[in-house]
């Protein structure tokens, strides 16, 4: 079918009997040409009218006293919650740095402590090898006065602290020592074929061996020594007492 076959879009109506013809400009539309329309009022396009779909929103209504009391308690409660947790958070942060200064001060205490008790227990240590010493100085000084024969025991002893193949064996005591020695040694003298001799440079109780393998020194200064010495300490027996 050709383009001048094609009907238009747009019928005439033929006019009715006995009207004019229509003028080019003048149609008559039907409504099913139409499709959807809305009749036109005055303001729809303005925006004026009160059914205009552009009018603006009602002002929204003031609370009600109930309303502005709810709102008060909310606030006040979201207050107090948010108060809490950040009293807590802040509460938390305070009890770890109390715990770190706590500790670092405890530390420090315990460490001045341990010093103090190391220099308490030397002091204590050194005040009982000097109650020891002075004990002991105390003990032979009267153990000398008062059983003067025990230089017998001792010159004994040395006697037999020299070894067996030593010759001329020689033992120097106090001259008032001599009669306790040669009566209460008597017997560890002879066995070992040792002589016994006064030496006023000896001090009482003392005494000293000699042989030509070696000597034997059991003087009371030289006693005395040893036995401070392991008690810690080096004072002599002829120290002043304070």
């Amino acid at each position: 079918m050709s383009s001048a076959s094609k009907p238009s879009g747009f019928r005439n109506i033929p006019p009715p009997q006995g009207g004019k013809p229509a003028s080019t400009y003048q149609r008559f539309i039907p409504r099913e040409e139409l499709g959807d329309f809305a009749s036109w009022t005055p303001g729809s396009f303005g925006g004026a009218g009160s059914g205009g779909q552009n009018a603006a929103p009602p002002a929204p209504a003031e609370p009600t006293p109930a309303e502005w009391e709810a709102r008060v308690v909310a606030a006040r409660q979201g207050g107090y919650q948010d108060g809490y947790r950040d009293g807590l958070v802040a509460l938390e942060n305070f009890k770890q740095s109390f715990a770190q200064q706590a500790t670092a001060q405890i530390g420090a205490l315990l460490a001045g402590f341990d010093e103090q008790l190391q220099q308490l227990d030397a002091q204590i240590a050194q005040a009982l090898a000097d109650t020891a010493v002075q004990l002991a100085r105390q003990v032979l000084r009267s153990e000398l006065v008062t059983r003067p024969e025990v230089v017998a025991t001792v010159a004994a002893e040395a006697v037999g602290a020299v070894m067996l193949s030593a010759r001329h064996i020689s033992v120097h005591v106090h001259p008032l020592d001599l009669p306790l020695v040669a009566e209460g040694a008597e017997e560890a003298l002879a066995a070992r074929g040792a002589r016994l001799s006064a030496h006023p440079e000896i001090e009482r109780g003392g005494v000293l061996v000699q042989s030509d393998v070696g000597a034997v020194d059991a003087r009371i200064a030289t006693r005395w020594a040893q036995a401070a010495a392991a008690l810690g300490s080096s004072r002599p027996l002829d120290e002043k007492e304070v």
